[in-house]
């Protein structure tokens, strides 16, 4: 039996707009079952012919709407004929549905078009605006949001460098484009081992979001070999900590620098949290002692830390002269790592100084080598296992020696009572 088809646009009287405008509605007939479709246009009805179906006069805008109902009328009937043919049979509703892309085909091919023109670049950018959201909500830092930036531009600079190009398909990375991107890393950018497995995680990240998008079928990075070289990440002695203590400051702000660094060194806390440091986070808790309460910016876990009389000092010395409630005078990051060498020579310290020095000192010189068990290390730098605990706190071999001496004792003390082990 033969289809029959026809499509006609009528006004919707019922819906009059404020201006007099009434919505065009467009009706797929089928072998005589009709359905109703929105255009998505409007006309007065003083300027439209119900027996031609279509608007009358030779404004622009007449012009322009009845040339946008011919383009409907003629992907209406596209879809109409595609259907039949490959299909055999055709209802008003598959019609309409092709036409406003929902059939199941339709949709189908507008996905695999989107992956298809889905750049890497495209969506490192669209990752990159969402995650900046996110540090300016607090959710994450500043400075993890810099480092997708920058590993977003090293991207570009290594597919010019490589390929000629400035942008590929986002499907188009696989796994010699990842380890062509970790050669560049290291030869052309001159980065250790581990600074360029960290470009490669998060560009890694960036893909598997795409991945759960849709938007890649597979995640590239399966078979890539990370692997991260192991460091010691250095730490202050005894000796060296009561140097950079005890030593007078010509440049007030020095004096401050070295004030915040020893907080650190006796709080572990990080340089942001430092930084965020409000009166709200000082409490007395239940043994009567004051203690820093802060949930950490970067992992949102909660760190606990009582406070010694070091850095109860250096509070009491800044109280009440910092802006916004702030508790110390924190100067930025990259600041304060270079006044922290202009210390390290001071103070005769042949070692190189980031802030992030205090935290490991804390870890191994103040708390761990002193006999703090390092489940309590681990409570208070905020950390959520012992494994990362361990990065950060090394027996020193003065504690090694320590604890043997304290060994011996008791094994001389048992042959003194004729036990053996």
């Amino acid at each position: 039996m033969k289809s029959t088809f026809s499509l006609s646009f009528f006004l919707k009287r019922t819906a009059a707009r404020k201006t007099g405008e009434m919505p065009v509605i467009g009706r797929i007939t089928v072998n005589g079952k009709a359905v109703e479709f929105r255009p998505g246009l409007s006309v007065r009805p003083e300027d439209w012919s119900v027996e031609k179906g279509r608007a009358i006069g030779r404004t622009p805008e007449i012009i322009r709407l009845n040339a946008m109902l011919d383009a409907a009328r003629h992907a209406v009937t596209q879809h109409y004929q595609r259907l039949l043919t490959e299909d055999g049979y055709v209802t008003a509703e598959k019609v309409r549905d092709a036409y406003l892309g929902r059939d199941e085909r339709a949709l189908k091919k507008k996905e695999e078009e989107r992956r298809n023109n889905t750049t890497l670049l495209d969506f490192f950018d669209r990752f990159n605006r969402e995650y900046r959201l996110k540090a300016e909500a607090g959710t994450t830092t500043q400075k993890t949001y810099s480092r997708y930036i920058l590993t977003r531009n090293r991207l570009l600079a290594f597919m010019k460098d490589k390929y000629g190009v400035t942008d590929i398909c986002l499907n188009k990375v696989d796994l010699f484009f990842i380890e062509n991107f970790y050669l560049y890393l290291r030869k052309v950018c001159e980065c250790t081992n581990n600074t360029s497995m960290k470009f490669i995680q998060r560009f890694g990240k960036v893909v598997s979001v795409a991945r759960d998008l849709g938007i890649v079928k597979s995640d590239p990075f399966v078979k890539f070999d990370f692997h991260f070289d192991e460091v010691d990440r250095g730490y202050l002695t005894e000796e060296e900590l009561g140097r950079i203590e005890t030593k007078e400051f010509i440049s007030e702000r020095l004096g401050q620098v070295r004030d915040i660094f020893v907080f650190s060194c006796y709080t572990g806390l990080s340089y942001i949290d430092i930084a965020n440091l409000k009166g709200e986070n000082l409490q007395t808790s239940f043994d009567g002692h004051g203690w820093i309460k802060i949930r950490r910016q970067k992992t949102q876990v909660v760190s606990s830390v009582r406070l010694l009389e070091i850095p109860k000092a250096i509070l009491a010395k800044y109280k009440g002269k910092q802006p916004d409630g702030k508790l110390l005078p924190v100067i930025s990051n990259q600041k304060m790592n270079e006044y922290l060498n202009e210390i390290a020579t001071l103070c005769n310290i042949g070692k190189h100084i980031t802030f992030h020095l205090a935290r490991h000192t804390f870890a191994t010189t103040v708390t761990l080598s002193q006999g703090v068990p390092i489940e309590t290390v681990s409570k208070m730098l905020g950390h959520n296992s012992i494994r990362t605990t361990q990065i950060y706190a090394r027996i020193i071999e003065q504690k090694i020696s320590e604890d043997m001496a304290l060994l011996e004792q008791k094994l001389q003390a048992k042959r003194k009572r004729g036990l053996h082990l």
